[in-house]
C-alpha cells in the first residue's frame, strides 16, 4: 500500500468545502445503500496507484465493497441547467473507499451500470470510468422500492442485481461508520494513466433505516471482487441529495480552490 505522510482527513458529515464553480452538477435520488466489510488486501490491487484503502477509527482493519443503487437526475455542465432526459436515468454502482497521499477520502468506482447509453459513452470516453449499459427499473409502492438492473454492453452480459427495501425511519444521528459509507467528498480515478481525484459537495446526507426484503446479484464478482459471505453488514435509504462536483486534481495534488 502506498504510504500516506497526512492522516486521512476527517469524516464530517457536512461537507468540508464549497464548489462555487461547479464542473458538474446533477442529484442522486432514491439511494439504496447496501455494505459489506472486506479485508484490505483483497481490495488495494484494484485501486488507482497513490491510493490505498481506506479503514475507519475502530474498524478493525476492514474495509468496506458498497452496491449502490439510485437515480440520477439531471446532469449538469458547469452552472447550466441539468439535462433533463439524456441527464435522467437509473444507475448501480459497485464502489471501494480510498484515501491519498494528501489524506483526501474518496470511491473508487469498480463499475457504475446505467440506463441511458450515451452518458455511458460520454462516461467511458471523457472520464475514463467503467460505465457500462444496462436495463435498469427503479419502482416504489408505499414504502417499499425495488431496484432492477440486467446488464447489456459491454459484459458480462447479463451480469444483474436485484434489491428490495422496506423504508424505515430517519436516523437522527447516524453512526461513525454510516457517515464513514455515505459521506465521501470526492472520487479517485486514473484518467490517461494518472490518479485524479475529483472533488464534490452536497448537502448533509437524509438517511433511512431500510429493511432489505430481497436481493441477488452478481455485480461484485463482475467488478473483480471476492464476493462476501452473508447479507450485507449495512443496509439505508436515503431519499437524496443535490450534488456539486468541482475541478479535479491529480491525486497527490492538493484540489484547485
Amino acid at each position: 500500500m502506498p504510504h500516506t505522510p497526512r492522516g486521512p482527513e476527517p469524516i464530517t458529515a457536512d461537507p468540508p468545502r464549497d464548489e462555487p464553480r461547479p464542473l458538474l452538477t446533477q442529484s442522486w435520488l432514491d439511494l439504496a445503500f447496501l455494505h459489506w466489510a472486506v479485508d484490505p488486501a483483497d481490495v488495494a490491487p484494484l485501486l488507482p496507484p497513490g491510493t490505498a484503502p481506506d479503514i475507519p477509527d475502530g474498524g478493525e482493519g476492514a474495509t468496506y465493497v458498497g452496491l449502490v443503487a439510485f437515480r440520477m437526475h439531471r446532469i449538469g455542465w458547469l452552472r447550466l441547467p441539468g439535462i433533463p432526459y439524456l441527464g435522467t436515468f437509473s444507475e448501480t454502482n459497485v464502489r471501494l473507499y480510498s484515501v491519498d497521499a494528501q489524506g483526501r477520502r474518496g470511491v473508487v468506482f469498480r463499475s457504475l451500470d446505467a440506463s441511458r447509453l450515451i452518458p455511458v459513452a460520454v462516461g467511458r470516453a471523457v472520464f475514463r470510468l467503467p460505465y457500462v449499459w444496462s436495463r435498469m427499473t427503479v419502482d416504489r409502492t408505499g414504502d417499499t422500492i425495488t431496484y432492477t438492473s440486467r446488464r447489456r454492453l459491454p459484459g458480462p452480459r447479463g451480469a444483474h442485481s436485484r434489491i428490495v427495501l422496506r423504508i424505515g425511519e430517519r436516523i437522527e444521528e447516524p453512526s461513525a461508520l454510516e457517515h464513514f459509507l455515505t459521506a465521501r467528498w470526492g472520487m479517485h480515478s486514473a484518467l490517461l494513466g494518472r490518479s485524479m481525484y475529483l472533488p464534490n459537495t452536497h448537502p448533509r446526507w437524509p438517511l433511512h433505516r431500510a429493511e432489505l426484503t430481497g436481493w441477488s446479484e452478481d455485480l461484485l464478482a463482475a467488478a473483480g471482487l471476492r464476493v462476501p459471505a452473508g447479507d450485507p453488514v449495512s443496509v439505508l435509504y436515503s431519499p437524496g441529495v443535490p450534488v456539486r462536483f468541482g475541478r479535479p486534481a491529480r491525486a497527490g495534488e492538493p484540489s484547485p480552490r
